[in-house]
C-alpha cells in the first residue's frame, strides 16, 4: 500500500538550537503511528511540521496527492464569558452542516452533549468534541497531539479503542502523539520513540523491549510494561516497504 505521508530526513532548528534531526517515517491509510518521547523531545514540533505550521530546516515532507488533515489539539480553553453550546462550536468549522455534525456526534457517542455548554464539559467529553470537530472535513490523516491530557484511564481506553475503529471506517491514517505508555502501546500499529532524533522504532512489542526506550522512560525491565500482543502477516518499514510473513517472523 502506498504511503499517505512520508518524512525524509527532516530536521528543524531555531536560534541555533537543533530541535529535530534526520526524522524519517512513513504512514499508510488505516494505520496508527504513535510518537512517544519525554517532554522536550520535539513531538509537538514534528506535529507542527506535518500540519504545515512550520517548515523543515532540511529534508522533505511529502503527501500522496491532496491530503485532508484533521487535527485534535492537546486542549482548548473556551472563554467562559462567551458561553457557547457544543453544536454551536462545531458549526464554526468551515462547511460543517447540522446533518454531518449530528451524524458524527452519534458515531462518537456524545449526541447527548449537543446542547451542553462547551466550558462545562469534562476532559474526556471535550476531547470527544474536538475529535468530532477534526472529523468534520472527512480527513485522510488524523493528527492528535497528546489528546488524553485531563482524561481518566477509562476515558483514555475508550478513546484509543474508538480510534482503532475510526481508522478503518474512515479509511484514514492516524498520527498520535502520546506519553501514555501502557494504553497507547496496546492500541497502535507502529511506534516511533523520539528524543530530538529517532531512538528506536517498530511494533509495540519490539519497541517496548528496546534498551533506549526502557532507559528513556525509566522502566527497569519490559516486565513493568503491559503489552498487547497481536499478529500481522506483514511488517511496515519506515521507508514504506512491506515485508511479508514469508520473509520475516510475523508475531510482533
Amino acid at each position: 500500500m502506498e504511503s499517505l505521508l512520508v518524512l525524509d530526513k527532516v530536521s528543524y532548528q531555531t536560534n541555533d538550537k537543533l530541535i529535530l534531526k534526520n526524522i524519517s517515517l512513513s504512514l499508510e491509510r488505516k494505520k496508527i503511528l504513535t510518537l512517544l518521547g519525554p517532554n522536550g523531545a520535539g513531538k509537538s514540533t514534528l506535529v507542527k511540521l506535518v500540519l504545515g505550521l512550520l517548515q523543515p530546516s532540511s529534508g522533505k515532507i511529502k503527501f500522496n496527492g491532496k491530503v485532508r488533515i484533521g487535527f485534535v489539539p492537546q486542549k482548548i480553553n473556551p472563554n467562559k464569558s462567551l458561553p457557547i453550546k457544543v453544536k454551536g462550536f462545531l458549526k464554526l468549522s468551515p462547511g460543517a452542516s447540522s446533518e454531518k455534525i449530528n451524524l458524527l456526534l452519534t458515531k462518537i457517542g456524545i449526541s447527548y452533549l449537543a446542547e451542553q455548554d462547551l466550558h462545562k464539559l469534562s476532559g474526556g467529553e471535550m476531547q470527544r468534541v474536538l475529535l468530532v470537530r477534526a472529523l468534520l472535513n472527512s480527513p485522510d490523516l488524523l493528527v492528535l497531539d497528546e489528546p488524553m491530557q485531563g482524561v481518566d484511564v477509562t476515558g483514555q481506553a475508550e478513546l484509543y479503542s474508538l480510534l482503532k475503529v475510526l481508522r478503518i471506517e474512515l479509511n484514514c491514517a492516524i498520527l498520535l502523539v502520546s506519553h501514555d505508555l501502557h494504553l497507547v502501546m496496546a492500541q497502535t500499529d507502529y511506534v516511533l520513540c523520539l528524543n530530538q532524533h529517532i531512538c528506536c522504532h517498530g511494533t509495540p512489542e519490539v519497541v517496548s523491549a528496546h534498551p533506549e526506550y526502557l532507559s528513556m522512560f525509566g522502566i527497569q525491565s519490559v516486565d513493568h510494561l503491559a503489552i498487547y500482543k497481536h499478529s500481522h502477516d506483514h511488517c511496515h518499514e519506515l521507508d514504506g516497504h512491506i515485508h511479508h510473513h514469508d520473509t520475516l517472523p510475523h508475531n510482533h
